[in-house]
């Protein structure tokens, strides 16, 4: 009886040190292909996670008052996200995340082409993505790992890709780590896109967050959103973020780079070492209190204010989304890093693992 308590103990205090995991039903693709809710439990976050697209469906925490909201964009219901074909929400994009110039790059000496669905230009892997997969799923300690296999040629991209994204939950803190490995040269960049509204899903815009991000130099656009190759500074600018700034506060008429993007849309550099857990970004929401802290491994952030949120889409709340109704922090490599041999590589040759991790940290400033 003794060593039945111990071990009954024992088991709670992983638990709790790990957080719940539990598995549901969350409805089945047209085709029947059946998809999974996944729901990781802390004593202070619960995320929800589904097999289609490996994404984040929900991230619920307590504001300054104790109240408990739904902080992450979403649908209820699976074909919420089938029919949505525009945002990406919550999802693992690739095989590249962000951008590619014309669909096009060279890779040993060879040209591969890949579909156009962003004008003249590819973005977060093609017409039919990862975001677009069902992934299978196992349970690790404290989380749930998806596990997508890309053939050889999908989408046009070389090499047969597995890719993994584990997600756990530590207390207050959503960790993602992705790795990749590949049976020939090719290249790769995934990353989450979920939307966040620290205010809650459907209760307004973001405009009155707060944003900071870690950066120095940010990467400049040309009218197609594609990064020029300059790394500029970005002082004096309305991409310096480095301190605590009103995202509604800028213009998105002051400078000719917001008006490309409609306003925030762009990659920023970030001051950490690249391969090391660094400072990307942290978001404050004056009137809830909560905090979002984003660190890293990677060499850039996308920050995207959702200015290109369509207006056509209803959230769990039952309102719909429009244009500032989130933001995304897309941690990455840089947008059209093929075509740009002095942006950081992400080639990926067989033998070697791509590895990379981003942590969401919510916490309360009262």
């Amino acid at each position: 009886m003794r060593f039945a308590r111990a071990i009954l103990f024992l088991m709670t205090t992983s638990l709790a040190a790990h957080g719940a995991v539990i598995k549901t039903p969350f409805g089945k693709l047209p085709d029947g292909t059946a998809v999974d809710l996944y729901t990781l439990k802390s004593p202070s976050v619960e995320v929800g996670l589904i097999t289609y697209g490996a994404r984040i469906v929900s991230i619920k925490t307590a504001d300054k008052t104790g109240k408990v909201a739904d902080v992450a964009l979403g649908y209820s219901t699976l074909e919420g996200y089938v029919t949505d074909n525009k945002t990406y929400v919550g999802s693992v994009v690739g095989r590249y995340g962000n951008r590619i110039a014309h669909g096009k790059f060279s890779l040993d000496g060879k040209e591969y082409s890949v579909p156009l669905n962003n004008g003249p230009n590819s973005l977060h892997g093609g017409t039919t993505g990862f975001d677009k997969k069902v992934w299978t799923a196992k349970e690790v300690p404290g989380g749930v790992e998806f596990t997508l296999v890309s053939p050889d040629g999908d989408m046009g991209y070389p090499g047969t890709l597995t890719v993994h994204a584990k997600y756990t939950l530590h207390t207050d803190a959503l960790r993602i780590d992705y790795s990749a490995t590949t049976d020939k040269d090719t290249v790769i960049n995934v990353t989450n896109h979920s939307y966040f509204n620290l205010s809650g899903e459907g209760s307004g815009l973001i405009l009155g967050e707060h944003i900071m991000i870690d950066a120095d130099r940010y990467t400049p656009v040309d009218s197609g959103l594609i990064p020029t190759g300059e790394l500029a500074p970005v002082a004096g600018t309305p991409f310096d973020l480095r301190k605590p700034t009103l995202i509604g506060a800028a213009d998105p008429n002051s400078n000719d780079q917001m008006k490309l993007g409609g306003g925030y849309d762009h990659n920023w550099v970030l001051n950490g070492k690249m391969g090391e857990l660094h400072l990307a970004a942290r978001v404050h929401d004056p009137a809830t209190g909560r905090v979002m802290t984003v660190t890293t491994t990677e060499p850039g952030v996308q920050f995207y204010a959702g200015t290109s949120i369509p207006g056509t889409f209803t959230g769990k709340a039952g309102v719909v989304y429009v244009k500032n109704a989130g933001f995304c922090l897309e941690t990455q490599h840089f947008p059209d890093s093929p075509n740009h041999p002095k942006f950081p590589t992400t080639e990926l040759k067989p033998g070697q693992t791509m590895h990379s991790t981003t942590v969401f940290t919510f916490t309360v400033d009262k």
